[in-house]
């Protein structure tokens, strides 16, 4: 693996996805959908990230989330359409990513030529995606552009992430890890989403994830406390691997400089925003 695609991971998961994922642990999301009728935390979740898609059904949403559980979205995709439409959900997003971004970084750095920047910085970056085979990515690449530099940034890393993901998915298909050998053999390197947001956000039960943790065991994968062999750690690797190469081109597009420049302002947003609360404490680990 070259430099610039440890480099371009070391952006994606520290600067870039932070930062978009900021917006669904916000109690914006959750005031703006209210307003409109839409209650339950999943399905805000649920229609805020495939409403660019438009009305689609369950099976859509299950095929382009890929580790969320069928019985989880079937419960609220379709019907959540019938209360509130994709226009909306897209609206209402953007006005919490507004809110948002305002309460977590303070109106002096929205209003910095900083943030301007980096928003310059990321929107260069997605000249280079491509929408081929990315559902997701293509769905946001046809939403309009806002013009505020913080929504602009915003807009910039769901596309780079929703890119990102699109192949990141191909990759653990690749990698032969199915959706919840896919969220349980990430939760075992340390970075994953923690077995109590698995069920609480994703639909699964802990039925499920022992049943995924004994095959990873069968194949070698995890140990027999749960951690991750030397092939699990491999396989791992294997999948970021194959996601950086299929990811590569947004970065190589912006090339070293933009990217280290990138890196560095929107870690420093990301910092910001976690000291701000930004997310629960309780979303990433093993426990």
């Amino acid at each position: 693996m070259s430099i610039p695609q440890l480099a371009a991971r070391r952006c994606w998961h520290t600067a870039i996805n932070p930062l978009h994922t900021t917006i669904y642990f916000s109690p914006d999301l959750a005031k703006e959908f209210a307003a409109l009728g839409v209650t339950e935390r999943v399905a805000v979740n649920l229609a805020s990230r495939s409403a660019a898609m438009g009305a689609v059904d369950a099976g859509t949403v299950t095929a382009t989330f890929y580790s969320y559980r069928h019985e989880l979205v079937a419960r609220h995709v379709p019907a959540v359409w019938d209360t509130i439409t994709p226009e909306q959900a897209l609206a209402a997003r953007l006005r919490a990513a507004d809110s948002t971004l305002r309460r977590l970084l303070g109106e002096e750095t929205i209003e910095s030529p900083e943030l301007a920047e980096a928003a310059d910085l990321a929107m260069r970056a997605t000249e280079g995606c491509t929408r081929h085979a990315r559902p997701l990515y293509s769905a946001h690449a046809d939403l309009p552009v806002p013009e505020e530099a913080h929504l602009r940034l915003w807009h910039a890393t769901t596309l780079l992430r929703e890119h990102r993901g699109d192949g990141h998915l191909a990759a653990l298909l690749l990698g032969g890890l199915d959706p919840l050998e896919a969220l349980v053999s990430h939760t075992a390197t340390g970075r994953g989403m923690s077995p109590k947001m698995n069920k609480a956000v994703r639909g699964w039960e802990q039925s499920h994830l022992d049943a995924a943790a004994d095959r990873l065991r069968e194949r070698g994968i995890l140990d027999a406390d749960g951690e991750l062999t030397e092939e699990g750690k491999a396989v791992r690797e294997r999948v970021e691997a194959d996601t950086d190469r299929l990811d590569a081109a947004p970065y190589e597009h912006l090339g070293a400089h933009g990217l280290a420049r990138l890196a560095e302002l929107g870690g420093g947003f990301v910092m910001q925003a976690i000291g701000a609360g930004a997310f629960p404490g309780d979303l990433f680990g093993k426990g």
